[in-house]
């Protein structure tokens, strides 16, 4: 390491070979090395000593509603890259909805990436969407490096981004497998969801029924003979329905090509505790009860699950009304979601090498960016959280940095506090102090 500028030493660096004292050298915002952890420091670099707290690898987010432009209101680059910097994630990658424009074409891709520009605090990509009448958009999305297209296969609780029914998905993932590219799906039925009560108002249990896991089961089943017919690549989002296991499961064993994400939300909270009002822990599909949780977290065990990204989807505080028929549907999770995963893991017997592998080497590898994020490995970018995972903190919904404050989390005690995040060798947030934006917008590799 005799070019290193930068050297970082722990007890604790969890790397791809398992968690060990270490140095990691670092130039040009690159690690050149993982060394032991007394190899001299070289001439002139600087050494950063964390002592025991743990170095890991950035997190990789790979599903945020940024919604910039158009309902900059509701969040924002600027807002959004500090909270998940402070959160120890380096890398996320951004919806094409709830933004206007959707980003559904090569200008509208376009205007998203001149807005996130100059106010990225971290590294960020885009994902393109798959709407009924932008079959024609699709490869040239593909050639200007979006990560892969998102889909709806119920109304997506916005006017701009309809959903496909399953003729046009059909004919949209024909198109995207074609070009070898990845088509990410919100998988819930609407015939059952049409079928399903419907009663508004402030009650959980109202509100879970009008969303059923057999919407969810059918809709991934669908999408699963699809994906077989055609060969094509398909990644379920934030799933929610443990029924739907042994579907996905048997299709990973035929060897379907498909992925699954789930949400900390799903793997943290319980239908159970949910107050009645409380829309704050509204989301689609919705958050079920902790029989479901503890499947999805076997799931999470023996990889019928790939990984957990936020599905960070806020709103001005004023439409989380305390009716879940019309308040929207989205949790804010951006700064939360290592520690709120590490708590329920650590409890359940799991490793922080558990935790990065399901939220930072998966996720990195679901949009092909392990040749550069995911790992403390040589090679990679120098992206780095700084953790002490046995401490704790109650969450304190002004101490957040999402541009609307309303959590689920308010009030609950977590353990795993982010020190510092590492940008390509550079503190970009240390004890709730960021540096000016240092991101870079990415493009999906050729």
């Amino acid at each position: 390491m005799s070019d290193a500028e930068l050297v970082l030493r722990s007890t604790r660096v969890i790397t791809p070979e398992g968690t060990r004292a270490a140095s990691v050298a670092v130039s040009a915002g690159t690690i050149t090395a993982v060394l032991p952890y007394d190899a001299p420091v070289p001439a002139g670099a600087r050494l950063e000593d964390f002592g025991d707290d743990v170095l890991l690898p950035g997190l990789v987010d790979t599903h945020v509603h940024v919604n910039d432009p158009g309902r900059t209101e509701w969040e924002g680059f600027w807002t959004a890259t500090r909270a998940a910097a402070a959160g120890g994630i380096t890398t996320l990658v951004d919806m094409p909805l709830n933004s206007l424009p959707p980003t559904t074409t090569v200008d509208n891709l376009r205007v998203k990436q001149e807005v996130a520009a100059d106010k990225a605090h971290m590294d960020v990509g885009f994902w393109g969407g798959a709407l009924p009448d932008n079959v024609k958009d699709l490869r040239p999305l593909h050639d200007a490096g979006v990560f892969g297209f998102k889909a709806f296969l119920s109304p997506s609780g916005v006017d701009e981004f309809p959903h496909l029914d399953q003729e046009r998905l059909a004919r949209s993932l024909a198109e995207i497998t074609s070009f070898g590219g990845l088509l990410i799906v919100h998988a819930e039925d609407p015939h059952h969801l049409a079928a399903a009560p419907q009663h508004g108002g402030p009650r959980y249990a109202d509100f879970l029924a009008s969303r059923p896991r057999d919407a969810e089961d059918t809709a991934i089943a669908q999408l699963i003979a699809h994906a077989k017919r055609l060969h094509a690549r398909v990644h379920v989002l934030h799933l929610s329905s443990s029924d739907a296991l042994p579907l996905i499961a048997e299709a990973k064993r035929d060897g379907v090509r498909i992925t699954v994400e789930t949400c900390p939300h799903y793997l943290t909270l319980t239908a159970e505790e949910v107050p009645d009002g409380a829309s704050e822990f509204k989301c689609c599909p919705p958050i079920r009860e902790s029989a479901n949780q503890d499947l999805l977290w076997q799931a999470l065990a023996d990889g019928t699950i790939d990984c957990v990204v936020t599905d960070h989807s806020p709103s001005t505080a004023d439409l989380k009304t305390d009716d879940f028929a019309t308040a929207w549907g989205g949790i804010s999770g951006l700064q939360l979601s290592l520690p709120a995963v590490w708590t329920e893991a650590r409890r359940r017997g799991h490793g922080l090498e558990d935790v990065v592998r399901w939220m930072s080497a998966r996720t990195a590898a679901l949009v092909g960016l392990d040749d550069r994020k995911g790992a403390i490995a040589p090679g990679r970018d120098a992206d780095f959280a700084v953790l002490a995972p046995d401490e704790t903190f109650t969450v304190d919904p002004a101490g957040l940095q999402h541009r609307n404050r309303v959590t689920a989390y308010a009030g609950k005690t977590l353990y795993g506090v982010v020190r510092s995040t590492w940008l390509r060798g550079e503190r970009i947030v240390a004890d709730g102090a960021f540096t000016a934006p240092k991101g870079r917008l990415l493009a999906r590799t050729p």
